[in-house]
């Protein structure tokens, strides 16, 4: 059965990269029947970066039905509020970079650990990268920047606009599958087309397509082009709600809490109430950044309140 790339999925009318013979081509797909949603119980059981196996249609050239999607070995998810369930942005890319800038729009640190908390969970690496790096950068934002880089996290600079660093950027990202995911404003879509000339053509033509606007990219995308990988352009996105783990769990996803998870004088712990936390000890005596954990009981009142009310009386008893 052929196996296809899933380069955008609207309407529920997927597009597929398959080859064939050694040329690629583009497959229009639908969800074969009920029974894959039904299997998979998420919003959007097929996503960009999907692998999956499709039957073609033989009276219709470069059509088929879609039934099978092979394993993911990785998600960057999150949680849709009006349906509840979660919803994955992008599959199986060697790595997601998060898009910021200083000013326009302002630095956002708490987006960014929502971002690293979720990558986490669908076990995606994260490079974050500040575009626009022509306007200032104050104190606070350069040492939450170093707060990520002394944490593992790969911070680069680029600056869209001028062109300035990203001929290093496509160096780092050479051969690789990577999505790029930022608020809106941060400059996602002039450095996609840096990297990969007439990205914006090709989300406009889909866009008039289904009448969704030329302006805004308002679906992910896997682009074509002349680099070496596969790039993805994603929406641009005000909130990320994290699902998909206990709230118990979270602090296993922030590395600066790690070595002190153990030390809680109760377990379970939510590292929010309770007495002798090593967690709000270490936040106490500076190592843990305020800011950090700030970001933490944020996520974790999101994370309760979709917990129900018997799980969280046991974690506090």
């Amino acid at each position: 059965m052929p196996l296809g790339r899933v380069a955008s999925g609207i309407n529920n009318i997927y597009t597929l990269f398959s080859e064939e013979n050694g040329r690629e081509r583009e497959i229009s797909c639908r969800i074969k029947g009920k029974k894959l949603k039904e299997d998979l119980g998420r919003y959007n059981p097929i996503a960009v970066g999907d692998w999956v196996e499709f039957e073609e249609d033989p009276r219709h050239e470069g059509s088929g039905m879609i039934v099978s999607r092979r394993e993911r070995k990785n998600v960057f998810a999150r949680l849709n509020r009006k349906r509840g369930t979660m919803q994955t942005i992008a599959a199986n890319m060697d790595l997601l970079v998060c898009l910021s800038s200083p000013e326009s729009p302002p630095f956002r640190p708490r987006f960014i650990d929502r971002v690293l908390v979720a990558a986490a969970i669908g076990d995606m690496p994260v490079m974050i990268l500040v575009n626009k790096m022509d306007q200032k950068m104050d104190s606070a934002m350069t040492g939450r920047l170093e707060i990520y880089r002394s944490l593992g996290w790969d911070v680069r600079f680029c600056s869209a606009a001028s062109g300035e660093g990203v001929d290093e950027l496509v160096e780092s990202l050479r051969g690789m599958d990577v999505a790029f995911v930022g608020q809106s404003g941060v400059g996602k879509s002039t450095l996609l087309n840096r990297i990969v000339p007439g990205a914006d053509l090709a989300v406009g033509e889909i866009t008039k397509k289904y009448n969704r606007g030329s302006h805004t990219t308002c679906f992910a995308l896997m682009l074509k082009g002349d680099f070496p990988g596969r790039l993805v352009d994603t929406p641009g996105i005000r909130e990320i709600d994290i699902a998909g783990i206990l709230p118990l769990d979270l602090g296993h996803y922030f590395p600066d809490f790690q070595p002190f998870l153990e030390d809680c004088a109760f377990s379970p712990c939510y590292h929010d109430h309770e007495p002798r936390c090593a967690v709000r000890d270490a936040v106490e005596e500076g190592r843990i950044h305020p800011d950090r954990y700030e970001s933490y009981l944020r996520i974790l009142e999101q994370l309760q309140g979709n917990e129900p009310e018997y799980v969280r009386e046991r974690g506090k008893n």
